[in-house]
């Protein structure tokens, strides 16, 4: 046997045995299980994870950015005239957010934690001084006192809208962002707060939620059930609420939005508890995006999440007192913040019912800039990049005792909303880049042995047929035929020429 040969056969027993194997290790998924065994078995919030350190101190930064909406023209307002508003911002703050008073519970199957949150002013990414800047807006504490007074007698409310005038309070204020913001003294809550000691005097949209926390959370680990992954089992003790008018609204679903199960499909339904909106909401897969050379899914709350219950019936919860229901994008929340006639949306009354929209002039809702949505990577479900945007609006109307709103169309009022962005930083980015192609080398391992018998069997094909080529080659050139004319034998003593084939022919002595 020739050194040919011999590679020919070693070229196909080879290319025989990768095919075998690789075939039915792709039909077997052993690889594929295997890697999906160990995603479930190391994403958990146990000490020991890599994860839990990335979620006690998240490394991407954070950034809240603050818009307000001025109002240019208060009087035309009051007297029954659509209000004008300017969009002014953003205002820029660093989140800072590490977990807190972590304690591991129940065999370390659920841990509980803090997650205080603290700001603090980005001047480069702002657009101007909140301490400077000045914007006119509605005076939240002044329709407090109204929102409250609306059951007491007429009598009363007369009594206290005059008393308010001659304090030289009014339905609008111009104050600075920052005292809008984080908080100022405010001269009706403090006349409040002399009768009634509970009243805070302060009033701010973030008055002190700088350095505080949402509440007190248990999460599940995932070392049970790696669908439970960063759920929350429990908050402030409760594992359901109570301010809503149906079961399935007052629910505690999903995550804090930090953190989601392994393995996430295109088909799922995501949920987050979001404490500032008082409920939870789901999210939907929207399509498919890469960040900063990672391929990730997009999820964004769907139109049905904030849909009015005529055309989502599951959202007549959410209606308070039952039958009390606003229209499509918007959610009262004052159920659980007391005082004003809080309602929250998306910016600019993004997926709302154009009826809010068109109640103002200056609104103009688009995607790209009022979304709400996550990034996710869908083998480990870490966040690569999120925003978190909602807005803060109030009800303006008409209350009785009150002259000042006498004229005024009820109105549900924007008074600013907010930005919640973060993306991957660099460094934890190459980490996950090197980690997702050591994955999927791993998990494509039978491809690739499928892929290198596919190229031993076509190495196996030519050497083949250049054997055969040549053996054919050799057998042509043995015997060549030179004319294909029969011989004429002349005379049968002479010996027969050999004219057919090349050959050593007997040739007659030449006489000298």
């Amino acid at each position: 046997m020739t050194r040919r040969s011999c590679a020919i056969y070693a070229t196909g027993i080879v290319c025989a045995h990768l095919l075998i194997v690789g075939i039915a290790l792709l039909v077997a998924q052993v690889f594929q299980t295997m890697i999906e065994s160990r995603l479930k078995q190391e994403i958990t919030l146990t000490e020991k994870s890599q994860v839990f350190e990335g979620w006690k101190n998240p490394p991407p930064p954070v950034y809240m950015e603050y818009y307000f909406f001025n109002v240019t023209n208060p009087e035309e307002f009051l007297a029954g005239g659509k209000a004008s508003l300017k969009q002014i911002g953003p205002y820029t703050y660093r989140e800072y957010r590490p977990r807190e008073n972590i304690t591991f519970l129940e065999n370390g199957t659920k841990l509980y934690a803090l997650n205080p949150k603290t700001f603090v002013f980005v001047p480069e990414k702002s657009a101007g001084n909140p301490e400077v800047d000045i914007i006119q807006t509605v005076n939240i504490p002044f329709v407090a006192v109204m929102n409250e007074l609306n059951s007491y007698s007429f009598i009363l409310r007369t009594l206290v809208s005059m008393y308010m005038k001659s304090l030289g309070i009014e339905l609008f204020m111009s104050r600075t962002v920052h005292e809008v913001l984080w908080g100022f003294k405010d001269p009706l809550l403090t006349k409040i707060h002399s009768m009634k000691p509970e009243v805070d005097e302060y009033f701010g949209l973030m008055w002190k939620k700088n350095g505080t926390h949402e509440g007190e959370f248990v999460f599940h680990t995932g070392e049970e059930n790696y669908l439970d992954f960063g759920k929350i089992d429990t908050w402030n003790g409760l594992r359901e609420m109570s301010w809503w008018s149906s079961n399935q609204s007052n629910m505690i679903n999903g995550t804090d939005g930090a953190v989601f199960h392994p393995l996430i499909n295109r088909n799922e339904l995501l949920y987050i508890f979001a404490a500032d909106l008082c409920r939870s909401i789901h999210l939907a897969y929207v399509k498919d995006v890469e960040v900063k050379g990672i391929q990730a899914f997009r999820f964004a709350p769907p139109n049905d999440v904030l849909m009015s219950p005529k055309d989502n019936p599951a959202n007549e919860g959410f209606c308070v007192p039952a039958g009390d229901c606003l229209g499509t994008g918007v959610l009262k929340v004052s159920v659980c913040r007391e005082g004003a006639p809080i309602v929250v949306s998306f910016p600019h009354f993004y997926q709302a019912d154009p009826k809010y929209i068109n109640a103002v002039e200056g609104l103009n809702p688009n995607k790209e800039e009022h979304e709400t949505y996550l990034d996710l990577q869908p083998t480990t479900g870490v966040p690569i990049r999120a925003c978190k945007r909602a807005q803060l609006n109030i009800i303006l109307k008409r209350v009785q005792g009150f002259p000042k709103t006498k004229f005024i169309n009820e109105t549900i009022f924007p008074i600013m909303f907010v930005n919640e962005t973060a993306t991957i930083d660099d460094d934890s980015a190459a980490q996950m880049r090197t980690m997702l192609l050591i994955v999927t080398l791993v998990s494509n391992f039978p491809l690739l042995i499928v892929g290198l018998g596919v190229i031993l069997l076509m190495i196996l094909v030519v050497l083949f047929c250049r054997n055969r080529q040549k053996k054919t080659a050799k057998e042509d050139t043995a015997y060549t035929q030179v004319s294909d004319k029969p011989e004429e034998q002349t005379d049968t003593n002479q010996p027969m020429r050999n004219g057919s084939y090349i050959a050593m022919s007997p040739v007659e002595a030449q006489k000298c």
